[in-house]
């Protein structure tokens, strides 16, 4: 036994790859778990009571920004990372619109280098670019970038708008093993757009982005897997249209994939409006809540939730998108498009539970086992509590109240549109590998 072995005693074990959900004892050495079951004993140097606590795998992002290299400013991968492990997340998978863009080897190795070395308490996962700069126009070295360590393929930011380039790009990654992420947007129909077109737009006098411009490239993209059999993820899908393309393409049994964000799930349009002057005749806007694809409709969320419960939509991704103060504090159409997700995802998302919209147990399958299934073939990576399985392990509580203030947020990015919002559900503590990447001040070892 060593100083980072670790005894958690009388937790609520949920563990969906498995079907487990029972109260017992999780005995962790070496970076692993030796053993599972009640009333465990051992030389464990240090033990969590989590009576009243749940534990379960450490949560996978598929999708978040951590900036760096090029906008340090806004975020690092040490900032980051820590706002990740405060947020539950044992594995995170970075986008590649960095500067430079993560497009050839040597930008993959450097990420992988940087987390290594400052952040080593949490798995960092680069995706690299489909194409060269994302500019769209030739392949990068994708089987050079899959050496290196990348596991998928985006120009997130951008769809591909060549479907013959994309179709060769997906018959590339699917000779490798590993999807193509897409994020699904028809700048032809979507350009200048700044929020969902819909009464908020109008009302406000914004440009809209319509459903349209997502579905189009959904319906798109779901023909080059019929064309090239390679598998393709949808990242951040926001509309009820795509929820609806994705379950026929999944009845065809296409190697089709989903991912949705907690803010697409939590918040509407309506959102965006802030306050009123005078009787209502002018309204305000709150830039925090400007994001692409932008917030939609009630009935949007009710078909992304459904889609979650009924396995359409596979796992929630944060697209955590941090900005500097500067990027936000300015006319609404100048505005950068983003949320700072890692840390207020959990919080947002138990609202669903305790709403009854969402079983806990398909919550947790949606941050662990199910994001899992889509990086495993490069990652090796298994969201689950397994015996003799990596010790990645998060510890919450499921009623306990707290009010985000956006100044105590460890990620660089305070732009949050739920500053001030009560939660009801907290991250105590993320295990990474054995270690305690983040505990709360309330969790107590002894």
């Amino acid at each position: 036994m060593t100083a980072n072995d670790l005894l958690i005693i009388n937790a609520r074990i949920i563990d969906p790859a498995s079907s487990i959900d029972e109260t017992g004892d999780i005995l962790i050495s070496g970076g692993v778990i030796k053993q599972i079951g009640p009333n465990l004993t051992g030389p464990a140097l240090r033990t969590i009571d989590a009576t009243g606590l749940i534990a379960c795998p450490g949560f996978i992002d598929l999708h978040c920004h951590l900036r760096q290299p090029g906008y340090e400013n806004k975020e690092t991968i040490a900032s980051g990372a820590a706002a990740a492990s405060r947020g539950g997340f044992t594995t995170i998978c970075c986008m590649p619109n960095t500067n430079p863009p993560l497009d050839n080897a040597t930008t993959i190795d450097y990420v992988k280098n940087i987390a290594i070395v400052e952040s080593p308490h949490i798995s960092i996962l680069p995706i690299g670019c489909i194409t060269k700069d994302r500019a769209g126009k030739e392949l990068s070295e994708m089987a050079e970038m899959c050496e290196a360590g990348c596991i998928g393929f985006s120009d997130d930011g951008s769809s591909v708008n060549n479907a013959k380039l994309l179709a060769l790009a997906m018959e590339t990654a699917g000779s490798i093993g590993i999807p193509v992420i897409e994020h699904c947007e028809d700048p032809n129909l979507s350009r200048d757009g700044q929020v969902n077109d819909g009464w908020v737009a109008a009302r406000l006098g914004l440009a809209g982005i319509p459903a349209a411009a997502e579905e189009s490239i959904v319906s798109r993209d779901i023909s080059m897997v019929e064309m090239t059999d390679a598998k393709l993820h949808l990242t951040h899908i926001s509309t009820k249209g795509s929820v609806e393309l994705i379950r026929a393409a999944k009845m065809k049994g296409l190697a089709v994939t989903a991912d949705v964000t907690p803010h697409h799930l939590t918040l509407t349009e309506e959102r965006i409006i802030i306050g009123k002057t005078g009787k209502g005749v002018s309204l305000a806007y709150d830039t925090n809540a400007k994001v692409n694809p932008p917030l939609r409709t009630a009935a949007d969320i009710d078909a992304l939730t459904a889609g979650l419960n009924d396995g359409t939509i596979d796992a929630i991704a944060t697209d955590h998108a941090p900005h500097a103060s500067e990027d936000k504090l300015c006319e609404f159409e100048l505005a950068a498009f983003g949320i700072s997700g890692f840390e207020t995802a959990f919080g947002a998302l138990m609202t669903l539970v305790h709403s009854g919209k969402i079983k806990l147990n398909t919550l947790i399958a949606c941050l662990t086992c199910r994001p899992a299934k889509i990086i495993n073939f490069a990652s090796g990576i298994k969201g689950d509590i397994k015996q003799s399985g990596r010790a990645d392990i998060v510890l919450l509580d499921i009623n306990r109240e707290w009010t985000l203030d956006p100044e105590n947020m460890l990620s660089k990015g305070k732009n949050t549109p739920y500053s001030g919002q009560q939660f009801k559900g907290m991250v105590v503590a993320t295990i990474h590998r054995g270690a305690i990447a983040y505990k709360d001040n309330s969790l107590r070892i002894s």
